[in-house]
């Protein structure tokens, strides 16, 4: 069902971007959610129903986990689930900025089996099934053969990486910061960055479809200690979050490996 899935992927990611795309031209409706006091606009609820009915309608026997929508322990019992950020980089949508993505994934079992992020104003698809390799706009990617960590191009937050309290000051690197988790990760998946770090949870509607792009790619994607992602867990998030390239990788780590989950 892989391909079947990623197909019905697409189509519905972008309609969705395009409808919040569309509806961000007219003009927003910002509302902040009472949890955390993070800013939704009536674009990411448009793009959650909508992408709630074309999935849902399509494969009911799929459960369902959405930053939109309320969690339902159901899905725990379901061996296929959806994983969606409607608008990933809410942020970056809200200041008028081309860096934000709707993601969507199928997850089958712990581990996503098709995976789609599009970012509607940069017009790139990236796109993965288990096992079929990752593309971006229907070409084949793979990451940089970048082997040092001088002068490579990193998306972070560049206040974590010039924090004093490293035991090692990070080298001169080429650092940016992008609000979307998943458009941080195919960046590194394309080549277009070697490595992106951060040190606290992401949850899992930000990394499901990135992870399995990045990681068919050939990037090593987990948390910072090594560990790989599991998915649809009763706490839908993970720890932190590195992908990079694979000699990178190890590099990263042995810089951060004394900080505590």
């Amino acid at each position: 069902m892989s391909q079947a899935d990623l197909d019905l992927l697409l189509d519905a990611a972008r309609e969705a971007g395009e409808l919040a795309a569309a509806l961000r031209r007219k003009g927003l409706e910002i509302a902040y959610k009472p949890g955390d006091n993070t800013p939704v606009t009536n674009a990411d609820l448009a793009a959650d129903a909508l992408l709630t009915e074309r999935l849902r309608t399509a494969r009911p026997e799929y459960g369902w986990l959405s930053e939109e929508t309320a969690d339902d322990p159901d899905r725990l019992s379901r061996q296929h689930l959806f994983v969606v950020d409607p608008v990933d980089g809410t942020r970056a949508f809200l200041n008028d900025r081309p860096w934000w993505a709707v993601s969507v994934a199928v997850v089958d079992g712990h581990r996503p089996s098709a995976g789609v992020v599009f970012a509607p104003q940069l017009e790139q698809v990236y796109a993965a099934t288990a096992g079929g390799g990752a593309t971006l706009n229907g070409a084949a990617i793979t990451p940089s053969t970048v082997r040092v960590l001088e002068d490579c191009a990193f998306v972070a937050d560049p206040r974590m990486l010039g924090h004093p309290s490293w035991p090692e000051p990070w080298p001169e690197m080429r650092v940016e910061q992008r609000n979307s988790t998943a458009l941080r990760i195919c960046l590194v998946a394309a080549g277009a960055a070697d490595a992106t770090l951060a040190l606290a949870a992401k949850h899992d509607w930000d990394l499901a479809a990135a992870d399995l792009i990045a990681s068919e790619a050939g990037c090593v994607v987990g948390d910072h200690l090594g560990r790989g992602f599991r998915y649809n867990g009763p706490l839908p998030f993970q720890p932190s979050l590195l992908c990079a390239t694979p000699e990178l990788a190890p590099l990263i780590r042995a810089r951060v490996r004394h900080i505590a989950l």
